[in-house]
């Protein structure tokens, strides 16, 4: 099973690639406060179809670059 994600497209300044944020709500393991996470991920988006803004389902596959281990699936 391949994993999917959830972001936000936060740039689309590239050809063919994405930069996307996955932020996330946990506990802290000490202070027991709840802390955000967030995480950037480099999609590939072979159409140039999404663009910054758009919340975006993406899915992992082979690397395809030095950064790049993700491909989009679909613009929700």
């Amino acid at each position: 099973m391949k994993k999917t994600l959830t972001g936000i497209v936060t740039s689309d300044k590239m050809d063919k690639t994405r930069v996307v944020i996955v932020s996330d709500i946990v506990k802290h393991p000490v202070y027991k406060k709840y802390v955000k996470k967030v995480k950037k991920f480099k999609i590939h988006d072979e159409k140039n179809a999404s663009h910054t803004g758009d919340k975006v389902l993406f899915i992992e596959t082979r690397p395809l670059s030095k950064d790049k281990r993700w491909n989009l699936e679909a613009i929700l």
